[in-house]
């Protein structure tokens, strides 16, 4: 099973910059998207093959969600639960007969930490969910959880501590979320490899590789065993990010 995430900064302007053509070559099971700025009705995709899940924010051109599998869910469920936080379409989770799969978009804690608590926040309620999920069958999750880990996840880590992305509470939640009963797939793989699936648009950034490691695959811990493959496919253009990718045995 091939799973793709990517945060495309805007589906509509990524469609202009190369993204069927990615979608094709991809060729995933379930493909994930991020920050897809667009309300229903604003963007049609022709996917045969694929069914189309949208999660738009309240807020036009701002966050938004969607997921595309090539199976039929169980069941599709839109948010984390919690009222205060469903406004800005930052998660969609399908239920299949042995697994959840699921595409998150975390808040950004922004400049000057400005929105941290909001962020907390969305942090506490989407662990909570996760573990009530994993409770029932195991979860594949992905996304761009705007948090780099360790300071191996990012190219400046000196000059970039306390900044949003890489302040000590982000980190720590990061790190409790792994402690709930989830993996991180690409450093499961991978625990010393320097791969950044981020690249600001500003000082030529992605031309100097002077990037951050944000996006991710989590999968329930009991299932990593599963896990075969994990990329972050770095030549893929069309955004500020790159896709990142699992390949994970059927879980039975």
């Amino acid at each position: 099973m091939k799973l793709i995430s990517w945060n495309v900064n805007g589906i509509r302007a990524c469609l202009q910059k190369g993204f069927e053509d990615a979608f094709r070559t991809l060729n995933a099971d379930f493909f994930c998207l991020q920050e897809t700025k667009a309300q229903p009705l604003q963007v049609e995709l022709d996917l045969p093959g694929y069914r189309q899940y949208w999660y738009s924010a309240e807020k036009r051109g701002y966050s938004g969600t969607a997921i595309f599998p090539r199976h039929e869910p169980l069941a599709v469920t839109y948010g984390v639960g919690v009222e205060e936080l469903d406004h800005e379409g930052r998660l969609i989770t399908l239920e299949y007969p042995n697994c959840f799969i699921a595409t998150c978009y975390t808040p950004n804690a922004q400049d000057g930490l400005k929105r941290l608590d909001h962020r907390m926040a969305w942090d506490d309620a989407f662990r909570a969910y996760l573990v009530s999920l994993d409770r029932q069958k195991p979860v594949i999750v992905c996304g761009d959880l705007n948090v780099a880990a360790t300071a191996i996840d990012l190219k400046n880590p000196k000059t970039n501590e306390g900044n949003a992305g890489y302040s000590l509470p982000e980190r720590e939640s990061f790190a409790a979320l792994l402690s709930a009963g989830f993996t991180d797939s690409f450093r499961c793989l991978y625990p010393e490899k320097v791969l950044y699936s981020w690249w600001s648009y500003r000082f030529q950034a992605r031309a100097k590789n002077a990037g951050w490691r944000i996006d991710y695959f989590l999968v329930s811990d009991r299932i990593r065993e599963k896990i075969t493959q994990a990329d972050i496919l770095t030549d893929i253009q069309g955004s500020d990010h790159c896709p990142v990718t699992l390949e994970i045995a059927n879980i039975a």
